[in-house]
């Protein structure tokens, strides 16, 4: 049985698409950049899980329309502004895009549908992501109490891709330089007591191993969400695990 205040709430969404246009772009590190939109159907946007997806739609080098799945980063109702943040990839189309966005540039968001809005009031939070998830983990450590019990395992392509969070007694926060490095930690480590969530997000092959390892070690598994980013060797890939 769990404590009332875990339990889950689903609110969807009027599924729109909504033109916008590139206001600012930011060059977060070496392999991160954030893109800032603004438009005027941004005013009925909602995002209220740090874990929400969006179709991102635009148009490639080649003139294709192309559709990805990303993290809204921040919204600021206001202003109207949605930042999203990608990571660089080596090849890519939305990286390349991204890599290459400037002020005015135009492109289409449709979503989220739903937001599976995760409570913050668990006595632990455990995140483990890859560079591929990195964003929403980022907005998880935003959004949650300074104070809250927080376990962040984040694996990163390169050494200037660490970041600095808010800092309080109550987070740890590791870095990994590898899928397998990440994995290792999880297998040094007891979960802490008491009821605590984990999230998982990242290659579909690691997210597997790492949702293994967590029911090895007693997570409940209706404690815990794990979700495939991408999968080595394909294209526009998420699931749900």
């Amino acid at each position: 049985m769990f404590i009332k205040e875990h339990q889950f709430e689903r609110v969807r969404f009027e599924l729109q698409q909504r033109p916008v246009e590139v206001l600012k772009v930011d060059h977060t590190s070496e392999g991160f950049v954030t893109v800032t939109f603004t438009g005027p159907l941004l005013a009925q946007f909602n995002s209220l899980s740090f874990d929400d997806h969006i179709k991102f739609i635009f148009t490639n080098s080649q003139g294709e329309t192309v559709r990805r799945d990303y993290t809204p980063r921040s919204f600021d109702t206001a202003s109207r502004e949605l930042a999203i943040e990608f990571a660089l990839h080596a090849h890519g189309d939305a990286s390349d895009w991204a890599r290459n966005a400037k002020p005015g540039d135009q492109a289409i968001i449709a979503g989220p549908k739903s937001s599976r809005i995760i409570p913050k009031g668990f006595d632990w939070h455990l995140l483990i992501a890859d560079s591929s998830s990195l964003p929403a983990v980022a907005r998880r450590l935003e959004e949650l109490p300074l104070e809250a019990d927080v376990i962040a395992l984040i694996q990163i392509e390169q050494e200037n891709d660490r970041r600095e969070f808010d800092r309080s007694t109550a987070r740890v926060i590791r870095w990994g330089d590898s899928h397998q490095s990440l994995i290792d930690m999880i297998k040094e480590m007891s979960l802490p007591e008491g009821e605590g969530f984990s999230w998982v997000a990242g290659e579909h092959t690691f997210v597997l191993q790492v949702r293994d390892v967590l029911l090895e070690q007693g997570q409940p598994k209706e404690l815990m969400k794990a979700a495939a980013y991408w999968k080595k060797g394909e294209t526009n890939f998420h699931e749900k695990i």
